[in-house]
């Protein structure tokens, strides 16, 4: 499976009117687009950034949808005032222990490596995750990776603002560990709230 997350700085005041339009209108299309299983959005308040997601069977379908929806990413960057940027990525591992309620963020770290040891890094995500599940708040885990830059990105989903902070010291701690592990350099880690959620992936564990 895999993905392509589209990234915005949005302007102030405008990612209210762009959770708008990613729920009632791309969430309801993108539905229909053959090979597609779901849509996500982050966002942060605070910086404007914005990143939405969606999932796809084989990078086949991900391919495909392209054409049908670069003018949705058009109108997208207009009502957010901001260019997007596109990633692709694929889905090598994700775990769920439950589904995402109302008021639940997520913390996301993204990772560089070197091409070719992906599966490196999926050995050692699996093996983080049985302590990710037991911290209060856990909903789910994935790990995305773009195997010809040897780069990577881990979301952790929780409850509520309150499970992200109080896991954040572990998260940092563990973050690190498997950084090293995996012979990879943390680049950035950035938490969000999660304003749509619909993504379908099964369990990838």
């Amino acid at each position: 499976m895999h993905a392509r997350a589209t990234t915005f700085q949005a302007r102030p005041g405008s990612i209210d009117d762009g959770i708008a339009f990613c729920r009632d209108e791309v969430l309801p299309l993108i539905r229909d687009i053959d090979g597609c299983i779901g849509l996500s959005m982050m966002v942060d308040r605070t910086t404007g950034r914005c990143i939405a997601t969606s999932a796809w069977e084989n990078e086949e379908t991900m391919r495909a949808s392209d054409g049908q929806l670069a003018a949705i990413r058009d109108r997208a960057g207009e009502i957010l005032g901001a260019d997007p940027e596109v990633e692709e990525w694929e889905i090598t591992a994700l775990h769920r222990d439950h589904r995402t309620a109302d008021g639940a963020c997520t913390r996301v770290s993204w990772m560089d490596g070197q091409p070719g040891e992906a599966d490196r890094m999926v050995e050692v995500f699996r093996g983080v995750l049985p302590t990710l599940e037991s911290w209060g708040g856990f909903c789910s885990a994935s790990l995305l990776v773009n195997r010809s830059r040897g780069r990577a990105v881990i979301t952790t989903t929780w409850d509520s603002q309150a499970a992200l902070e109080q896991t954040r010291p572990l998260a940092d701690r563990t973050r690190a560990q498997a950084a090293e592990e995996s012979g990879t350099r943390i680049s950035e880690v950035a938490e969000f709230e999660l304003a749509v959620a619909h993504l379908r992936v099964p369990e990838l564990i």
